[in-house]
């Protein structure tokens, strides 16, 4: 049975820890159980991810750097998918002794990436809001920010409901969602090729 989670806390969460300054150089979740510590972790790999895009796409510093940016993108990109499915289990594992009905709908879109999806949402709201309160800003800039602040408001309340209804057809038994797997081949260093052939090359002249 799913208890004290729904999509309002789930914004309310995001937003207030994007409040808070200390919060994404804390621990993960340390006071938190179940879905709410694979909520938390999600929302500071996305956080980690929008910092580090920006750093990347910097002109004047060493190119290493930028590798650099891109490395830590790939590893809090690669985490963040983790967390999503890692919400997953942990929403399918309340619903557990849920039959769902014969013909109850199967959602492609599963609740932990609608989470994830809310998430980003968050950020863009957080940044957005910043970039209207900007004095070195024109004024035409701002007004621009906040009609898309106003959008970006208007998608994420959008999609809360769709999580919210999504959780209730869950719970009820009319609708039913799986833990989708990423797979992530280009971080496998078997699957990606420019990996495994390095490697091989490697152990070929060592020979």
């Amino acid at each position: 049975m799913l208890t004290q989670f729904d999509a309002l806390l789930i914004v309310e969460f995001h937003d207030e820890n994007l409040s808070r300054k200390e919060w994404l150089g804390g621990t993960i979740g340390p006071a938190l159980n179940g879905v709410w510590r694979w909520i938390d972790a999600n929302h500071r790999f996305n956080s980690m991810l929008w910092d580090e895009e920006d750093r990347a796409r910097r002109v004047d510093v060493d190119p290493a750097e930028i590798a650099a940016s891109k490395r830590l993108i790939d590893r809090h990109n690669q985490l963040r998918n983790d967390a999503v499915e890692a919400m997953d289990e942990a929403i399918l594992a309340q619903l557990s002794e849920v039959r769902h009905d014969d013909d109850a709908r199967l959602s492609s879109e599963t609740a932990g990436a609608m989470i994830d999806r809310l998430s980003i949402l968050a950020l863009k709201i957080f940044h957005m809001r910043q970039q209207t309160r900007r004095p070195d800003a024109s004024t035409a800039h701002i007004d621009t920010c906040r009609a898309k602040l106003q959008r970006l408001t208007a998608q994420r309340n959008d999609l809360a409901c769709c999580l919210d209804q999504l959780l209730i057809d869950a719970h009820s038994g009319q609708a039913y969602f799986k833990v989708y797997r990423q797979f992530k081949m280009y971080n496998d260093p078997s699957m990606n090729p420019y990996l495994y052939a390095r490697a091989a090359s490697a152990s070929g002249s060592a020979r």
